[in-house]
Parts: C-alpha cells; structure tokens; sequence
C-alpha cells in the first residue's frame, strides 16, 4: 500500500507540472497590443462616415424642401389657390412682405407667407399672361 501513495503523488505532481509549464508557455509571450494610430484613423473614419451619412439624410433633403418652398412663395400672385400648412384652402387676395391675405368660405384671413403650404391652383391671369 506504501507503494500506492507515492506513485499517485507522482502522477498528480507530473500533471500539476505539465499544466504550469503550459501556464508558463503562454504567459511568456509578450501581450499583444493593439495598434493605437490605426484605431483613431478608423474612428475618426468612422465619424466622417456618420457626418455624411447625416448630411445626406437630413440636411440636403431639408434644404432642397425650403428651396422649393421659397420659389413657391417668390410665384404667389393673387388669385391662386393654397393650401396653408393648417389645412385651410383660400384664395390669395394681397401678398406683403411677410404675410398674406386670403378669402376661405367668404372670410378674409391674414396669414404667414411661412404657413402657405403649397398652390393647388394658378391664377388664370398668369395662364393668359404666359399665351401672349
């Protein structure tokens, strides 16, 4: 029985030794470390990429909406048909610097040119004035 214990006690220090020496192995190698220059070049890549991608899908269609809108409102004449951005349908009657007047259901209105969201209809002295 003498012999038992010793040969066990081997076997259990032989497979204690192999796995520090397999411990050592792998802690020997030097840790790797990653690349700063290269990570701030891709982060920064990478908010250049989200800068643009807001640009193009916010920004530019906004702007190219409110362009549109300001030829809208540098065409209003009297006499068109609109539809304010409230919902009310009117009659152009005079157009000022900053406001307009409109008739809606045999009322006069004064509203912002700002409100004005599109010209259902074209006066008919603009159609005649383009004939001649």
């Amino acid at each position: 029985m003498l012999n038992r214990i010793p040969s066990l006690d081997l076997a259990a220090r032989l497979h204690t030794m192999t796995l520090n020496g397999f411990n050592l192995l792998l802690a020997q190698q030097p840790a790797l470390e990653p690349n700063q220059t290269g990570q701030q070049i891709k982060m920064i890549g990478m908010m250049v990429f989200f800068a643009i991608l807001m640009y193009v899908m916010l920004i530019a269609p906004q702007r190219k909406k409110a362009k549109e809108l300001d030829v809208l409102l540098k065409a209003l004449r009297p006499g068109d048909k609109i539809v304010t951005s409230s919902g009310i349908i009117g009659v152009v009657l005079s157009i000022r610097d900053k406001s307009v007047s409109i008739r809606s259901a045999e009322t006069k209105l004064e509203i912002l040119k700002s409100a004005v969201a599109e010209v259902t209809e074209r006066s008919s002295s603009e159609s005649s004035e383009s004939k001649s």
